[in-house]
């Protein structure tokens, strides 16, 4: 049946109102077109909807139960286009944000938080992973967006500068180096180094740091976790590197950190967003929200500082 959303509102209008008269006024529209409109309703449902005089209107049977369904039509309608509003302004739907493990447990937690207290119907969907699953979920579509390190431009992708973290050696409480205002990776390595995983970022970063220092990183044992890698320090079975986001993943232990020199490496952290593929509005929404923090200078852990806003790279 091809009944329209104008019959129906025209229909319910003098239904409620038992008058032409009125449910004109009220829908200000002339009586003879909303007349047309309920005349049509009928034509098409093939049943008298009203009884009409001169002075009185009165609902049929049929006529009651289409102002029940009318209703029921009407009423969903709204409610439908509320919502689609409400998606339109980033107040209803979902985020997906993939990232770093270190990122979506210490910096992003307040971030959303926030994003949440002002858009309660809004959901966050966390991605985490290593940088090239991270990456791939933007490209892929699986993701709106990310925050992550970025070891080569890919295409399909723009970034923007976010924060930056510095490594800092993690040693046993009461290692020889642990005495030192700083440590050198040349020192570093000459200890038995326990690393993070080959398809890690941070595994990426300390061996090219290694090799500018002339060592050849050779870890005496490895792990894809950093909370392992940090309990295998705390027992003294070796040394490590990890960078400042990461810190507080590592699990309690007797750890200390000491800021790494010769040479000084930072990780850069971007937010990468699709280049071929329009935000969703509730993505612009926390994007918006992350500025917020970057802008109002909000506290990060130690070592590690917001990048300025610039032009995307």
């Amino acid at each position: 049946m091809d009944v329209t959303l104008r019959q129906l509102t025209a229909y319910a209008a003098v239904a409620r109102a038992v008058s032409f008269t009125a449910a004109a006024a009220e829908l200000h529209v002339s009586q003879s077109s909303l007349s047309r409109a309920v005349a049509d309703l009928e034509r098409t449902l093939g049943m008298r909807l009203l009884e009409r005089d001169t002075r009185n209107v009165r609902l049929t049977p049929a006529g009651a139960e289409a102002l029940r369904i009318a209703d029921q039509i009407l009423s969903a309608h709204r409610a439908g286009l509320a919502q689609l509003g409400r998606y339109g302004a980033g107040e209803r739907g979902a985020v997906a944000l993939a990232t770093l493990p270190s990122v979506a447990a210490v910096l992003l937690p307040p971030v959303i938080s926030a994003f949440r207290a002002r858009r309660p119907e809004m959901t966050v969907r966390l991605l985490d992973g290593l940088e090239r699953s991270v990456l791939d979920r933007v490209v892929d579509g699986d993701a709106d967006f990310a925050v992550s390190t970025v070891a080569r431009r890919a295409p399909g992708i723009t970034l923007r500068p976010l924060v930056r973290d510095r490594f800092d050696a993690v040693l046993p409480e009461h290692h020889p180096l642990a005495g030192r205002a700083e440590v050198t990776w040349e020192e570093l390595g000459r200890e038995p180094f326990l690393a993070v995983g080959t398809d890690s970022s941070v595994r990426r970063m300390t061996d090219a740091a290694f090799a500018q220092a002339g060592m050849e990183a050779n870890p005496a044992a490895e792990a894809s976790n950093v909370a392992t890698v940090g309990g295998l320090v705390a027992a003294g079975l070796g040394v490590s590197a990890l960078p400042a986001l990461v810190h507080p993943l590592v699990g309690p232990g007797r750890l200390v950190r000491r800021p790494l020199v010769g040479p000084v490496v930072e990780r850069r952290l971007y937010v990468v967003l699709p280049t071929r593929r329009t935000l969703p509005p509730g993505a612009r929404r926390f994007l918006e929200q992350l500025e917020e923090f970057r802008s109002a200078a909000d506290a990060l852990p130690a070592g590690v500082v917001w990048e300025e806003a610039g032009e995307d790279r």
